[in-house]
């Protein structure tokens, strides 16, 4: 009996709902912190060793709020679905509600990043 095997492009289809969808922006996420944290400390040797224009380019972009906002959202949800995972990982039997799980943090994660939000966006308006 021959085996089933997605070939080609239907291999990429994507089949998997919440939680497939939180362990690829888990991955992505992750990636972007190490980018993020890569670049940021390469600018700031360039900045303290001399002082470059690129590492003023990259620093002006950093305190853009509209950059803070995606990095507040990379950084809240990669933890959020950390501490998920690390939860299913502890306690077997708990995998078999990980699509409740993955709801619950959804439900977590949206009001404690809106809030976020809204306080960055009323310091940069109050001039903090």
């Amino acid at each position: 009996m021959a085996l089933k095997r997605n070939v080609g492009l239907k291999g990429l289809k994507y089949r998997g709902g919440g939680p497939m969808l939180a362990w690829a922006l888990h991955r992505i996420s992750g990636l972007a912190i190490v980018l993020f944290v890569g670049l940021h400390v390469i600018a700031s040797f360039f900045m303290q060793q001399f002082g470059s224009d690129w590492a003023t380019t990259i620093n002006i972009i950093y305190e853009s709020v509209y950059f803070q906002i995606v990095v507040i959202f990379i950084v809240l949800f990669h933890a959020m679905n950390g501490l998920r995972i690390i939860i299913l990982d502890l306690w077997p039997k708990a995998l078999e509600f990980q699509r409740e799980a993955t709801w619950l943090q959804w439900l977590i994660f949206i009001p404690a990043y809106g809030m976020t939000v809204v306080i960055m966006i009323l310091n940069r308006l109050s001039g903090e």
